[in-house]
């Protein structure tokens, strides 16, 4: 019977658990934290989003496409759907986006606890993995007061990202270990430090908006959605899903500017007619009392400040170039990138272990026979909205099922 070492209790290692014992394996999985799961019991607002019928490829980044693509056809959306519902799980769809009907992350985890001592898996929790080595064909996993060997490793051990969860990035040391390039990892999913003063100004303020980030000055991607205005600069979804370019470019010493359109249904010269018609019917108003009924207080007095426009002036008193200035801001709310937050505000990294150093969508090291790696791990990281555990199921599976079935 084939002896496999999980390492790391999260999706991607309670999957690749399940999926070898299934397969007839004799499974250990070995979890720092007091309990598994604990990242998945803070996905989606503890709602845990798990997946998405959404499976178009340019929701997952990777220098390697090809590869992603072929890891979701051999385990799929659908599939995890199924692997779900079997376990218990009543799905509940939302525009796409799955969660389990009971609306608590806890469902998820603990259905694959279930499973996985159904399977008769041995999970020790508690249990940090300090040195893996392979001696004679065999891997010896060393704990602080323990050696467990196993025919086969599989690494699952997350990224950097969220280290209150116990994510501290140990599995790219082990995996250096072995042989393989990491490529630096970097926070992602997360909101980013602006250089304007005015941030302060604006915190509190949620306003939707189209979100484009410029990389020396060339537009490289965009997202919609709400906005987060914060002390330190932006949040939100939108700009979450930007986030992991910006980490990338500043690390390559680039420039980022994002620019927000407030009104992205409106050109700026429909935007500079609609000021008119406020001019006439609101026009004895103070600048900020003009602009109620478009943006909140906060955000009209610094789009005022920004156009040039006086805020002691009335509405009646701007001029053509006033309001063509303050209809371009409404369009181009510029900010200066300086930095991403960091890890620990970060839902994942963009990063991490090349797919090229695999063998195929096995999940198997190519530099060292028997050891599988998974999840956040790997140079894959998804958008917002299940694609981050989906791609934990998929290669979690891959590897769990690949690794059970290799001869020693």
């Amino acid at each position: 019977m084939k002896k496999v070492i999980v390492i790391g209790g999260g999706a991607s290692g309670l999957m690749a658990a399940i999926a070898a014992a299934r397969q007839g394996a004799k499974v250990t999985l070995l979890e720092k934290n007091k309990q598994t799961g604990k990242k998945i019991l803070v996905t989606g607002n503890g709602r845990c989003n798990f997946t998405n019928r959404d499976q178009d490829l340019s929701k997952y980044r990777s220098d390697h496409p090809e590869l992603v693509k072929q890891a979701l056809d051999a385990f799929s959306m659908s599939q995890t759907v199924d692997f779900f519902e079997e376990l218990g799980l009543l799905v509940k769809d939302r525009n796409g986006y799955l969660y389990p009907n009971s609306g608590q992350a806890a469902s998820v985890a603990e259905l694959l606890r279930l499973e996985a001592q159904r399977l008769q898996i041995k999970m020790s929790c508690n249990t940090e993995v300090l040195v893996i080595e392979k001696e004679n064909g065999i891997f010896q996993v060393k704990t602080d007061g323990w050696v467990y060997e196993g025919d086969v490793v599989i690494l699952a051990c997350g990224s950097k990202a969220a280290p209150e969860t116990g994510s501290t990035g140990d599995g790219y040391r082990f995996a250096e270990h072995f042989g393989h390039t990491v490529i630096i990892p970097l926070p992602a999913l997360t909101g980013v430090h602006a250089a304007e003063k005015d941030c302060a100004k604006l915190a509190g303020v949620r306003q939707d908006a189209k979100v484009t980030l410029f990389v020396n000055g060339e537009k490289c991607t965009e997202d919609e959605g709400e906005v987060q205005f914060t002390a330190y600069g932006l949040s939100g979804i939108p700009v979450f899903q930007i986030s992991r370019y910006a980490s990338r470019a500043l690390e390559a010493g680039k420039t980022c500017e994002i620019f927000l359109d407030l009104c992205p249904v409106y050109t700026v010269e429909w935007i500079e007619n609609i000021l008119r018609d406020k001019q006439t019917f609101t026009g004895n108003r103070s600048g900020t009392d003009v602009l109620l009924g478009m943006f909140p207080e906060k955000l009209s007095q610094v789009l005022l400040e920004r156009a040039g426009v006086s805020l002691k002036k009335k509405g009646k008193e701007w001029s053509d170039k006033e309001i063509h200035r303050l209809a371009v801001q409404i369009k181009q709310f510029g900010f200066s990138v300086t930095k991403c937050r960091g890890y620990e505000q970060a839902q994942i990294c963009t990063g991490g272990i090349p797919l090229d150093e695999l063998k195929g969508i096995s999940m198997e090291s190519k530099k060292i026979p028997g050891l599988y790696l998974a999840g956040e791990l790997l140079d894959v990281d998804g958008a917002c909205g299940g694609y981050n555990l989906q791609w934990a199921w998929t290669s979690g599976y891959l590897a769990g099922k690949s690794a059970a079935k290799t001869e020693k």
